[in-house]
Parts: structure tokens; C-alpha cells; sequence
């Protein structure tokens, strides 16, 4: 797929990405990076008796990979000028280790900016697992320079 560049982003364009499964590895290595040991995440006996049975990811983990995703799609390669924003994200669901995650992305919102050569796109994301329910789910909004700016 080409790139989108503002003048070519509509309201309702719809894309999805690869899926990827969470693993022990990403846990293991998020906790360590983040300094997150918490019980829900890093102690598989005690949250057998709990109200999930098993552990569940971090959710700034499956945050992080989605965001890997939909860079890995490509489509804003050439376009993009900055990651502005996150909104109203929040966790839906529990992500457990093993589950597999995408990315449904809607652009939702276009908006001009006092500098011509650029402008601002609000996309709703839902990040489904293997199930096909929404475990997060929000708004990015990111900064896109127009077809032919410098």
C-alpha cells in the first residue's frame, strides 16, 4: 500500500494490521524494561486462584506491539510528522500471554492546521484479540504532512 498523506485521508478509511502473539518473552522483557513485576503479569500460581485463572499482559505491552504494527503497515512511512496523542484509551478486556492481538484502524477526524503543508487525523483503534473482541480500544491522533510538501 502507498502512503496516506493528508490530502489523501478520508473520514471512514478503514485498515487493519498483522496479528502477533503476546508471549512469555514480551512479559518477561516488558517487566524488566518498565520495572512492572506486579503479581497479575509475573506470578502464574498466584493468579490461578485468582478472578482471571491465569496471567494477563501488561496493558501498555499489547499498547506498545499494536503500535509496532501499525508501523510495520507502512502507510505512513513518507507522511507522517509526529505522534501527537493518545485518547481515551483504555483496557476493554484482559490480554493473556498466548493470545494473539491486531489492530482495527478507522480515521474518524481531519482537521486543518495554521501551517499549510500539514494537518491532523484522528484514528479510533481497537485492538481485538484471536476471539474477535476488542481488549483496547482509543484514539491516536497523528500530525501528517500534505502530498508534495517539503
Amino acid at each position: 500500500m502507498d502512503s496516506i498523506w493528508f490530502d489523501d485521508a478520508r473520514v471512514g478509511m478503514r485498515f487493519r494490521t498483522a496479528a502477533r502473539t503476546v508471549t512469555e518473552t514480551d512479559v518477561v522483557n516488558f517487566a524488566g524494561v518498565s520495572g512492572d513485576f506486579n503479581e497479575l503479569h509475573v506470578n502464574a500460581e498466584r493468579m490461578r486462584d485468582s478472578g482471571f485463572g491465569e496471567r494477563i499482559a501488561h496493558g501498555a505491552l499489547v499498547l506498545s506491539i499494536v503500535t509496532g504494527l501499525r508501523a510495520q503497515l507502512g502507510i505512513f512511512d513518507e507522511s507522517i510528522i509526529a505522534f501527537a496523542e493518545i485518547r481515551g484509551w483504555r483496557f476493554a478486556a484482559p490480554v493473556f500471554i498466548g493470545d494473539t492481538v491486531h489492530a482495527m484502524n478507522e480515521i474518524t477526524g481531519l482537521r486543518e492546521t495554521s501551517k499549510p503543508d500539514r494537518g491532523v487525523m484522528v484514528q479510533r483503534v481497537d485492538v481485538v484479540n484471536q476471539k474477535g473482541d476488542v481488549v483496547q480500544t482509543g484514539e491516536m491522533i497523528t500530525m501528517l504532512k500534505r502530498r508534495g510538501a517539503a
